[in-house]
């Protein structure tokens, strides 16, 4: 009986050891899960404050950044550029570049004349000359000497465009015609060209107008905005030599094989003969005033465009004169 109640109290002692040990451990154990959740709340805490810093920041940045372009492209006021300095460079840039550009076309021009053959190309270089001469001259003033940044540039080239689109179209129509013209190069400084009811020598293409010298040494300038809507008939299309064509009414019994022999050999006589191209002669019957009469068209090819209207005249007297000569038609047909 000693030993039964010696092991019970035995077993006794040992629960209650283990209960404490238990509580003990569970008290532990609950404090280090709330510090750990106490950590994790911080560490949430601070993720967030950290995270609402950056926000900030960027956002901060990001007006810094924007101020920035905005100041950047906001221009300045445009009399801040200027200056008398400035302005007297300006000029004084004007006037060494127009002389220039003049001295340069004055040259070309003087050594297209002492040359036929190459008069045309030579002359048909001064409109790019004086074209890219005055862009040029005008980018280094704006950029060289005033300096404006691209804010200017820009605010003051929109506000140009806009004022120049609506007060001067047709200026603008015909700048665009002139650089077309340069490109598509339809006719160069130096052909012959017939545009409406005006026929003459390309002495000039400018940015508004070409000019043309006609037949009667009369100066005619025609805008290149009409030119864009005309057909325009080019003689001699950058060569020296061009045809010329005698028109010369004979009677209609007249002998045509003794009249193409006679013609064609006056045309090779005339000192303004270019032998290097063929000689046409060519019959067409016409009716004038009731009566039938026989179109000879004396083709031939001029040395020189310049003296067109020198050979045209100079065939057909030598044409005339030779038939009258041989009596191969009788004066009285040319009444």
């Amino acid at each position: 009986m000693k030993k039964i109640i010696i092991i019970f109290l035995f077993i006794s002692v040992n629960l209650m050891a283990i209960h404490k040990n238990n509580t003990a451990f569970s008290s532990i154990q609950t404090s280090t899960i709330q510090q750990v959740d106490t950590l994790k709340v911080d560490s949430l805490k601070v993720n967030n404050i950290v995270k609402a810093a950056a926000k900030k920041e960027v956002k901060a940045e990001v007006n810094n950044t924007k101020d920035k372009i905005v100041k950047n492209l906001t221009p300045p006021p445009i009399w801040e550029f200027f200056s008398a300095g400035k302005i007297i460079w300006a000029i004084i840039f004007i006037i060494i570049g127009y002389l220039l550009i003049k001295f340069t076309v004055k040259l070309l021009e003087r050594y297209a004349e002492k040359f036929t053959n190459q008069r045309i190309t030579i002359k048909g270089i001064i409109p790019v000359v004086k074209i890219f001469g005055w862009i040029f001259i005008i980018v280094l003033i704006i950029v060289g000497i005033f300096q404006p940044p691209a804010a200017t540039l820009i605010a003051v080239s929109a506000s140009l465009g806009i004022a120049v689109g609506f007060a001067s179209q047709d200026i603008i129509k015909n700048i665009f015609g002139g650089i077309i013209i340069l490109l598509d190069r339809p006719f160069t400084v130096g052909d012959k060209i017939e545009v409406g009811s005006h026929y003459g020598e390309v002495v000039e293409i400018g940015l508004r107008s070409i000019r043309i010298v006609t037949a009667d040494d009369s100066l005619v300038s025609i805008p290149n905005g009409e030119l864009m809507n005309q057909s325009v008939s080019n003689s001699n299309t950058g060569e020296a030599n061009c045809q010329v064509v005698a028109e010369i009414y004979l009677p209609i019994t007249v002998d045509t094989k003794r009249v193409r022999q006679l013609a064609n050999e006056s045309a090779q006589i005339s000192k303004y003969i270019y032998l290097n191209k063929p000689i046409y002669v060519l019959f067409f019957n016409e009716v004038k005033e009731g009566r039938s009469y026989l179109k000879m068209r004396l083709k031939a090819y001029v040395v020189d465009i310049r003296y067109e209207f020198a050979f045209k005249s100079d065939m057909t007297e030598i044409v005339i004169k030779q038939l009258l000569e041989q009596n191969i038609i009788d004066p009285k047909d040319l009444r």
